[in-house]
């Protein structure tokens, strides 16, 4: 048991020293950061540039292009067919 309370100890002994070292990393490592902004005067928009967002057409609802007469399904044309027009002449079925 005495091993047991020892090791727990070195462990939150050493947690410590990790804790105390990647602060002092951080610390260099944004000194580098404000050092290279100041140099090359950048700016926010330079160092994070807007995300690029989905563009105005992507996931727009598109208009059906056939119909089946005997179901009233429709189909836009894209993607897999339905099984009512796969193997058959689609111009029969344009809307």
């Amino acid at each position: 048991m005495e091993d047991y309370k020892k090791l727990i100890q070195e462990r939150e002994a050493l947690e410590q020293r990790i804790k105390a070292a990647r602060q002092d990393a951080i610390s260099g490592a944004i000194a580098k950061i404000h050092a290279l902004v100041a140099e090359f005067e950048l700016t926010p928009q330079d160092v994070f540039p807007p995300a690029r967002g989905r563009s105005a057409v992507a996931g727009t609802k598109v208009a059906p292009k056939y119909r089946d007469p005997a179901t009233g399904q429709t189909w836009t044309g894209r993607g897999k067919p339905p099984k009512w027009i796969q193997g058959q002449d689609r111009s029969q079925y344009a809307i």
